[in-house]
């Protein structure tokens, strides 16, 4: 066996330790042993909350893989497709035409369902039908993307400017990611989604080494480059809006674990590199979300940590690719 693939599988068996260890942390940290019933009550809290990390850190952490592979660039992120923007417009719209009474607003159910649906709706148009309009050009998609971006924070930011102030402190709970009050009924619906979207992308993801290696030379090696690609960009906006549906935009999560991955890994394999990113992923939600809990006892969420340590890491990457 190679050496360096050998190195790497050990890694990733550290990585998933420490996995382990945060999962288990999270879940017995300050919990009443002694009490059964207060020991179910924070079983009965804590388990949805440790799924719904995983589930995001594995969608975002290989969707920002596949994305930087797709685009030839390490120090972009998904968000530039819109999704997190989109996300918030929805959530805007919805309070501000019908109030944050209504049925779409307080049923998370539905709410889930509304934002999968246009999210996976104008996915498609934008990233399937325009991509063909473009001559297949990756690198005009992530200018609509940017552009689009934009577009739905400024018609946010306009709908925020007139609406009342007392919907506006309403919304603002759900404009932040956050796993404090997480519906655990959408779970199973998000694994049978992602599965079903892996299960449809899974000989484009085999490609990916190949893809890597330029259009021409995957082109000469009997890729069909081009649907490839679109099918990968779709499935990758896709996996963004599961994750954005299930708990809110985090902008920067997929750029820190994606580059630590890769930083850490050091290969051209992606399917080391998505074990790698969604890994990293999961240690920094879990151990985040600790931290949220029991030292700043829910008074910040886990996304403006996330936020601030991701701006900071893109610009160390931008100094470090300036500098080589």
């Amino acid at each position: 066996m190679n050496k360096a693939i050998y190195l790497n599988r050990k890694k990733l068996l550290g990585l998933f330790i420490l996995v382990l260890i945060a999962s288990a942390l999270y879940m017995l940290v300050e919990v009443n042993f002694a009490n059964e019933k207060l020991f179910n009550y924070a079983m009965k809290i804590r388990t949805p909350k440790l799924i719904v990390m995983l589930i995001s850190a594995f969608a975002i952490g290989g969707a920002s893989i596949v994305f930087q592979s797709i685009i030839n660039n390490t120090i972009v992120t998904p968000c530039l497709l819109g999704m997190n923007s989109l996300y918030s417009l929805i959530h805007t719209a919805v309070v501000f035409f019908v109030g944050s009474g209504s049925v779409l607003a307080v049923n998370a159910n539905l709410s889930f369902v509304v934002d999968l649906l246009l999210m996976g709706v104008i996915a498609t148009l934008i990233y399937s039908y325009l991509f063909k309009k473009t001559n297949h050009n990756v690198l005009y998609v992530l200018l609509i993307g940017t552009v689009l971006t934009s577009f739905f924070t400024s018609i946010q930011t306009t709908l925020t400017r007139v609406m009342d102030p007392n919907e506006y402190d309403t919304l603002l709970t759900s404009l932040v990611a956050s796993f404090n009050n997480i519906n655990s009924e959408i779970i199973v619906f998000s694994l049978v989604l992602l599965a079903a979207l892996i299960f449809w992308l899974r000989k484009d993801l085999a490609l990916l080494d190949v893809i890597t290696l330029g259009k021409h030379q995957a082109i000469n090696l009997g890729v069909d480059y081009d649907r490839c690609i679109r099918r990968l960009l779709l499935g990758v906006t896709l996996c963004i809006a599961i994750a954005t549906a299930m708990v809110g935009p985090i902008s920067f999560l997929g750029l820190i674990i994606a580059n630590l991955s890769r930083q850490l890994l050091k290969t051209y394999r992606h399917s080391q590199l998505i074990l790698g990113s969604t890994f990293f992923g999961m240690i920094v939600l879990v151990g985040g979300q600790m931290i949220v809990e029991h030292v700043f006892t829910y008074s910040v969420p886990i996304s403006v940590f996330i936020t601030v340590s991701g701006g900071l890491y893109f610009l160390y990457l931008l100094l470090k690719s300036r500098r080589a």
